[in-house]
């Protein structure tokens, strides 16, 4: 196994940061991962937006309610699944925005966006560095539209924290093989059979070093999906010019 694969399957979420700085030469070599990220169709449907200013930091800390870290970072990284490049040359082109506002643009952005941001978290953590995803910062997605003056065609999807590790979280056990991966077909009995991973995540969180707690996978997933969570998300894509259609 490789040093890549290595550092892959130590993956943990980082949130406890020293105060020590990524130099420039880090961040152009974050930013190049992200960059050269598979694209579908070559379309490069994303942007990556890097906030500096203390004020708009903690008011995007505050959206994400349960975040500090977000403030302590040195770095912090909002990806946007951005197709208002392509809605401008349409327009300048004066051509219809129709084929741009349906599900299948928004899903190749979200995608771009996601293949980005994953590349500079490998990228991160080949350096010795610790991320965490913020998808919390759709608790409120317009107001983060607002804050960064984000135009049509845009998505806030998630923002990214880095920095130096203070300390890391406990390797979770992530989900066998049988649960995840088939040949062919679509394997239903062996993808929802949970009962070893159930027991491995339940024997994981009794016996973590911070806030043991006695749950499984599934009371998780059971607590998580109790209720619609940020309704306002679709009402959002629509004023940016997505038809959800």
């Amino acid at each position: 196994m490789n040093p890549t694969i290595e550092n892959m399957l130590q993956h943990v979420s980082v949130r406890d940061f020293t105060d020590q700085i990524i130099t420039k030469e880090q961040k152009d070599a974050l930013l190049a991962a992200a960059l050269h990220g598979s694209s579908s169709e070559f379309v490069q449907a994303f942007s990556i937006i890097e906030i500096t200013d203390k004020k708009l930091r903690n008011e995007l800390s505050d959206i994400t309610i349960s975040s500090p870290h977000v403030k302590k970072a040195d770095t912090f990284y909002i990806f946007v699944a951005d197709l208002h490049r392509q809605a401008t040359i349409i327009r300048n082109h004066e051509m219809s925005l129709e084929p741009l506002k349906n599900m299948e643009p928004m899903i190749v952005s979200i995608i771009d966006t996601a293949i980005a941001a994953q590349n500079m978290a490998v990228a991160a953590e080949s350096m010795g560095l610790g991320i965490c995803y913020i998808g919390s910062l759709r608790n409120n997605i317009a107001q983060v539209a607002k804050l960064l003056h984000l135009p049509d065609f845009t998505i806030p999807l998630f923002g990214m924290t880095v920095g130096v590790p203070e300390t890391k979280n406990q390797l979770k056990p992530r989900m066998p093989k049988e649960n995840h991966v088939a040949t062919n077909t679509y394997n239903a009995e062996n993808f929802n059979n949970l009962t070893v991973y159930d027991h491995a995540v339940k024997n994981y969180y009794l016996n973590r070093k911070t806030n043991p707690t006695d749950t499984s996978w599934t009371d998780k997933n059971l607590a998580i999906f109790r209720e619609v969570h940020r309704p306002d998300v679709a009402e959002f894509l629509k004023k940016q010019g997505f038809s959800l259609q």
